[in-house]
């Protein structure tokens, strides 16, 4: 070896040292903890300080102590809003402009492109320990697994869903499969999957604490995603409190948001759904199965709650509470409709609704509730699609008990998250060119410098399948597939979406048609008719008559 070679060496040998000495000398980084935690088609109204009556005082303390939105939005389903999260870029920027299945396109090729960095990367580049649990969902393949993407340590599931119980055991199908650190395992007997996903999380701030490094968790919950599963002591604490049924849900939740301050009074409510039978002209019978669904439903965002309680216990134990900000989101709203081509009814019950081996999900009559007091569901970029409640906790910089606007993204949490890590997202990487962030810092409404982001006049944008949607300010214009046709709505009175003002302000339309247009040019986004899979995946299908449910 030449002596320059060995001079260069020898410099990059003491050059560590020296590092290391120093680090080791300053002491622990003061750095902020981060914890993100998202749960999975969880409505905008189905938590309690978001007006419901679903027990959560861990998340309501968090609530009372931190900041919440009025709106927050996400990308109205589970693998673009996870794309968008992750890497701060919008989902077709990202490559998963459709979902986690390959179209033959680099923006829909279906897990995360080289070109937009992970969370994971820019902040373990930063010093950060950096962990993952539960929900990955933007790539099968291993070489995009959460290890291969910046990630430290990670546990869980790599598609979109999964029984909470193992099935082997009770011989009613295979074994719920699971990833932790590059290595499939199962899940063990006689676990639920989500006092799983939280216990090795814990598990690895336990290892964690014994590093000099700041950490950021990702707690990726799949509660309370189909198929219904829960703890039967959890779901007994429901017992009997759904029978008032949904219109009388709807509208206790509803004087709950506007006594909490959630909801403006003064802002229209979105029309009743009209697909959805009243009440009282369910039969008495069919009544004690949607009872049911709903007592199993509540007993899985309950569950999350509890594990969120062991979190913030584990904290307090590691003496880390009071410099962690802690950020809670829903990955869409709840869903209504049917999931694909065919009617989306439980494909295999073999035990009572609730149990290992039952197969049924919350169905529209319920995600109206959830969703209150927006339209539509998940899969759809009207407010009920795309909204989701918003907590942020952080003692040291957070004033407690905040209710605002907000008006932020999935585009803003990375660029939060890098501000308060004062980490730098580089422009290359390994002669890579790498997608500038889209979106803003969420730390001036965080901290109280003001109420909604600042955009500069730039607005949201979204696509998938065919549904589209700008915000602007107060406006909003959207379509929903497989029509092409702008609706307009003038969100500062009618967040509901009661009203389309499109035929009286055509101006308005073709400026922010325009801008959608120029934002789906230079993002990758390709009409959706010329992309269309033979089985679509969260497409809308027509509605067959109501039948009772299947259990």
């Amino acid at each position: 070896m030449k002596t320059s070679a060995l001079l260069a060496l020898g410099l990059m040998a003491f050059t560590g040292v020296m590092a290391q000495k120093k680090a080791a000398k300053s002491g622990p980084d003061q750095r902020p903890n981060i914890i993100l935690i998202m749960v999975d088609d969880l409505g905008y109204s189905d938590i309690g300080s978001y007006g419901s009556e679903i027990k959560t005082p861990n998340l309501d303390q968090l609530a009372a102590e931190g900041i919440r939105f009025r709106e927050f939005y996400n990308n109205s389903i589970c693998a673009p809003t996870r794309a968008s999260l992750i890497t701060g870029q919008y989902p077709h920027k990202a490559g998963v402009g459709y979902f986690n299945v390959n179209l033959g396109l680099p923006a829909y090729q279906g897990y995360l492109n080289k070109e937009s960095l992970t969370f994971g990367e820019v902040l373990r580049n930063a010093g950060y320990s950096t962990l993952l649990s539960g929900k990955w969902h933007v790539g099968n393949d291993s070489v995009a697994w959460p290890n291969q993407r910046g990630f430290d340590r990670f546990y869980g599931f790599i598609n979109g869903a999964s029984n909470y119980f193992d099935l082997g055991k009770y011989g009613k199908g295979p074994a719920v499969e699971l990833v932790e650190n590059n290595k499939r395992i199962n899940l063990p007997p006689d676990k639920y999957l989500t006092d799983e996903i939280t216990d090795h999380a814990l598990t690895y701030l336990d290892e964690q604490s014994k590093t000099a490094k700041p950490f950021f968790l990702y707690l990726a919950f799949n509660a309370p995603h189909w198929p219904l599963q829960a703890h039967e002591a959890d779901i007994a604490k429901y017992k009997g409190r759904y029978s008032i049924g949904w219109d009388s849900l709807r509208a206790e939740r509803l004087q709950r948001q506007k006594a909490l301050g959630i909801a403006d009074p003064k802002q229209a409510v979105a029309a009743r759904d009209k697909d959805v039978t009243p009440w009282d002209n369910v039969p008495y019978d069919e009544k004690l199965l949607w009872e049911r669904k709903m007592e199993i439903y509540a007993a899985m965002v309950d569950r999350v709650d509890q594990n969120i309680g062991k979190l913030r216990e584990k904290l307090k134990a590691l003496g880390k509470d009071e410099n962690t900000l802690i950020v809670f989101i829903s990955d869409n709203g709840a869903q209504g409709g049917y999931a694909g081509s065919s009617p989306r009814r439980p494909q295999r019950n073999t035990g009572p609704a609730g149990t290992a081996g039952s197969y049924v999900y919350q169905d529209q009559p319920w995600a109206y509730v959830s969703n209150t007091p927006h339209s539509a569901y998940k899969n759809n970029m009207h407010e009920g699609g795309i909204s989701a409640p918003f907590i942020a906790w952080f003692p040291k910089q957070i004033k407690g008990g905040q209710i605002v606007k907000g008006t932020g993204h999935l585009i803003d949490l990375a660029p939060t998250f890098y501000d308060i890590a004062k980490a730098t997202y580089p422009a290359s990487v390994k002669g890579i060119a790498i997608n500038p962030l889209p979106g803003k810092s969420l730390v001036p409404v965080l901290t109280g410098k003001s109420t909604e982001v600042d955009r500069g006049g730039e607005p949201i944008f979204w696509e998938r399948a065919g549904n589209r949607a700008v915000r602007k300010g107060k406006w909003k214009i959207v379509s929903t597939y497989p029509a092409y046709k702008w609706e307009l709505y003038d969100l500062e009175t009618d967040r509901g979406e009661t009203t389309d003002v499109a035929a009286a302000n055509p101006n308005i339309v073709d400026q922010l048609s325009g801008d959608y247009f120029r934002w789906a040019e230079r993002t990758g986004v390709v009409e959706y008719d010329k992309i269309k899979p033979a089985n679509p995946i969260g497409a809308p299908a027509e509605r067959p008559k109501r039948t009772p449910p299947t259990f």
